[in-house]
């Protein structure tokens, strides 16, 4: 069973990824194949709402330029899909609105192709809007009739600085049960 995480942070190897590892860990530990795919310095546009999906129907986006449809192909292998998101003016970053904008409306042309998979938001603030950040990923996991795996507390850990987040005992343990909670999930549905 696979688990692929998307990093929605412009920059590469920050708060955001140090978050989704940790969530990664007791996954890869109980055995299962799982990886982190950053979208810093990729190109991700937002959807044009062309339709176009509607008519092929073919699971992917008839724009084919930029690194969009190879994350989709990602989320159809993925039995679990971890969303990860820095907290930018109290929501997520462009990045990983236009993957959630574009992937979901695939996913609903496609008669809703993530259907019953695993999903779970992660992400990191400096202070505030995190809530709103969270609930704006799991908004994606809802209106795609995904299962929403919760953890301890809100999967939030704050930091501001480039690794920052590390000295978040509370953040990272609450990664750490998340990750623990998924692998546990998967295993009571795939046995």
């Amino acid at each position: 069973m696979k688990i692929v995480a998307f990093c929605g942070s412009a920059r590469k190897e920050g708060n955001t990824a140090l978050l989704l590892k940790t969530a990664l860990e007791p996954l890869a530990e109980a055995g299962f194949d799982t990886e982190l795919v950053e979208l810093a310095r990729k190109n991700v546009p937002g959807c044009k709402a062309c339709m176009g999906c509607f008519k092929e129907k073919n699971r992917k986006c008839v724009f084919n330029d930029d690194v969009v449809n190879d994350c989709i192909e990602k989320m159809l292998e993925a039995d679990g899909i971890l969303l990860g998101s820095p907290t930018y003016f109290a929501d997520i970053s462009s990045e990983m609105k236009a993957l959630i904008d574009r992937s979901g409306m695939v996913a609903r042309a496609n008669d809703n192709m993530f259907r019953r998979k695993l999903g779970a938001a992660v992400v990191a603030a400096r202070r505030a809007g995190a809530i709103h950040a969270f609930d704006s990923i799991n908004h994606f996991f809802q209106i795609g009739e995904m299962i929403i795996v919760g953890s301890s507390y809100w999967n939030i850990g704050h930091g501001r600085q480039k690794g920052e987040v590390s000295g978040d005992e509370e953040g990272l343990g609450t990664m750490k049960t998340l990750g623990e909670n998924m692998a546990w999930l998967l295993k009571k549905i795939y046995g």
